[in-house]
């Protein structure tokens, strides 16, 4: 069983699996040349083609493997830029740096990044020498994922999917005027208000090393499960959507504190191999449940928005909506990734 696993996970579309970043960065710009361009001083920068002047620029960046992030969310009204690294590993420094040189229009630059120790690094050591330069860099890191650690740690806590709220609300903030200190402000308010938790129904294996690091019993099913194939925090027997849905919402609605009466957005996002059929079935059941409970939906996405490679699961993440939020949120954006007219 194991050698057939093996095997099966083998199977890709692959040329040089130690290439592969670089030979889907060549295609996908190809594919949206009219969109954006790869910087002429790093082929790990992608880069908006029309940037508007005196415009807070936005930066985010993070490893591959989880596309349409990041690269999906470069284009019209949301990210000016994005620093690529390896599967799974963070941006160096100059990739970060020169996304922060591409992005500055005169106004200043937002970096909106994960919470990740490696690009928590690299980001701040950016910052300095953009800071040499005098372009002017802060940072916002969303901090969603609610298995990575607990509540009174949140400042440890990862960033996954909850960086498509932080990256809506502060481009829309930049988008709108805003200044640097606005969008930083806004962003964060969506990261305090944003609570993210999956689950892996299989594991994910990085191609240039061809098997997986860990393994998910069939019938079985892990909660907490990482973007980067850790194991997750609680293994179960596989339930059904509805079960699943409410595992899901009992521990977010208790993290955020939700009341009876407010309004949330959601993003229902599945890890690189579900069916967007389930992702639909799933998402049923989690509406169905914060209406039970008097919770309304004021805006919904439910696809693959922040994937781990070929791992079957999603992640579901919720953000309290504040009245200041819904302008940002409903702001028209175009990028291959997602739109909203």
């Amino acid at each position: 069983r194991v050698l057939f696993r093996s095997r099966l996970e083998m199977q890709r579309f692959v040329n040089d699996p130690d290439m592969i970043v670089d030979d889907m960065l060549k295609g996908y710009v190809k594919c949206h040349k009219d969109i954006l361009h790869i910087s002429e001083k790093n082929d790990h920068v992608v880069v908006k083609n029309r940037q508007r002047k005196h415009k807070v620029g936005i930066v985010s960046g993070g490893g591959s493997g989880h596309e349409p992030c990041f690269l999906g969310y470069v284009g019209e009204h949301m990210l000016d830029a994005v620093a690529v690294g390896e599967v799974f590993s963070s941006p160096p420094a100059t990739a970060f740096h020169q996304a922060f040189l591409e992005a500055d229009t005169g106004a200043g630059v937002a970096c909106l990044f994960g919470n990740y120790a490696g690009d928590n690094m690299n980001v701040k050591m950016a910052v300095q020498m953009a800071a040499m330069q005098q372009v002017n860099v802060r940072y916002v890191t969303a901090n969603d994922d609610i298995a990575s650690a607990p509540l009174y740690e949140k400042e440890k806590r990862h960033g996954i999917a909850g960086s498509l709220f932080m990256w809506k609300i502060g481009c829309a903030k930049a988008e709108l005027g805003g200044t640097l200190d606005e969008v930083i402000d806004a962003a964060q308010a969506a990261v305090n208000e944003t609570r993210s938790l999956c689950v892996g129904l299989t594991p994910c294996s990085i191609p240039a090393v061809g098997h997986a690091n860990f393994e998910i019993q069939e019938g079985t099913m892990e909660y907490g499960i990482g973007h980067h194939g850790e194991p997750g925090l609680i293994v179960e027997s596989l339930k059904s959507a509805k079960e699943i849905a409410a595992v899901l919402c009992e521990k977010i609605e208790a993290d955020l504190k939700l009341k009876h009466g407010e309004e949330i957005s959601v993003i229902v996002s599945g890890l690189g191999g579900t069916p967007i059929m389930e992702l639909y079935v799933l998402y049923d059941e989690i509406e169905n449940y914060f209406t039970e409970r008097d919770i309304s939906v004021y805006r919904s996405f439910v696809g693959d928005y922040v994937t781990s490679l070929e791992m079957s699961g999603a992640a579901l993440t919720v953000m309290r909506m504040k009245e200041e939020f819904k302008e940002l949120l409903d702001f028209p954006v175009d990028t291959p990734a997602i739109t909203i007219k």
